[in-house]
């Protein structure tokens, strides 16, 4: 006689056998999704947000922009990097171990306080003035014009000026001179020229380390009614090259005081 119960148990283990098929499918594909994820914010693109207004217009306070980080930066580029010079207070260090895995594996933006946004307007070897009779800045002799992206403020509509200290110096090697967008708002290079260096040379403090530069911010993402991209503005091109880059800042003058 058969057993009644034997064609249920098979249905059973067949039904067992394919239910677990298709969890290792999810468990391939979601792994293989947050590779996939991870990799891309490692070497490709990283999400970041805006944590101040030093960047106005052109980023807004708690913007998220994305950086990619696969095209070397050039002048003109707004570029997102490591604070190792101590431009910054000590960073918040982010205990929420769930945000600290999304933000790893490129699903949610990196908000830590160790990282700043500005322009480059210079690199390494080139010589940098400010300000000229009409009070603009010069690269290499050449003068910026500025307009397309200085800070305006909404209810004079009139645009910031490009530096109220005046400098003169040449951008050391390896590093790069910033400056933010909403220039009476921005502690950039120009704000220290002057800092303790704790012996290094005069005005180290004031250059960005070309590798601590994590990427070029290329659009805002986010919010949606912001969303644009961001590229390079037109009086960054064709400038002249600069000089050999000097070993150590070269910096004439008086002592620039923001």
């Amino acid at each position: 006689m058969s057993d009644p119960t034997a064609g249920s148990g098979g249905q059973e283990d067949s039904g067992l056998r394919m239910a677990g098929g298709w969890l290792r499918e999810i468990a391939i594909v979601v792994i293989g999704a947050l590779i996939a994820s991870t990799l891309l914010r490692l070497f490709v693109v990283q999400m970041f947000v805006i944590p101040s207004g030093s960047m106005e217009n052109t980023l807004q306070v708690r913007d998220r922009v994305a950086v990619q980080k696969l095209v070397p930066f050039q002048r003109g580029d707004i570029v997102v990097f490591r604070d190792s010079q101590g431009w910054l207070a000590p960073a918040k260090v982010e205990d929420d171990p769930v945000k600290k895995a999304l933000i790893f594996v490129g699903l949610a933006p990196d908000e830590s306080s160790n990282h700043l946004i500005k322009r480059v307007i210079g690199l390494a070897g080139d010589h940098l003035t400010c300000c000229d009779a009409r009070g603009r800045i010069a690269v290499n002799g050449t003068a910026l014009n500025e307009a397309a992206y200085l800070y305006i403020d909404g209810s004079t509509g009139k645009q910031v000026d490009p530096s109220a200290a005046a400098f003169d110096l040449v951008v050391p090697a390896g590093t790069v001179f910033v400056m933010g967008d909403h220039r009476n708002d921005s502690q950039d290079s120009r704000c220290h020229l002057a800092d303790d260096t704790d012996g290094g040379p005069a005005g180290s403090k004031a250059f960005i380390p070309t590798g601590n530069i994590v990427g070029t911010a290329v659009a805002v993402v986010y919010p949606f009614n912001r969303f644009r991209g961001l590229s390079r503005p037109l009086t960054f091109e064709n400038l002249p090259a600069g000089q050999t880059p000097p070993a150590v800042p070269v910096l004439n003058g008086p002592e620039v005081v923001c």
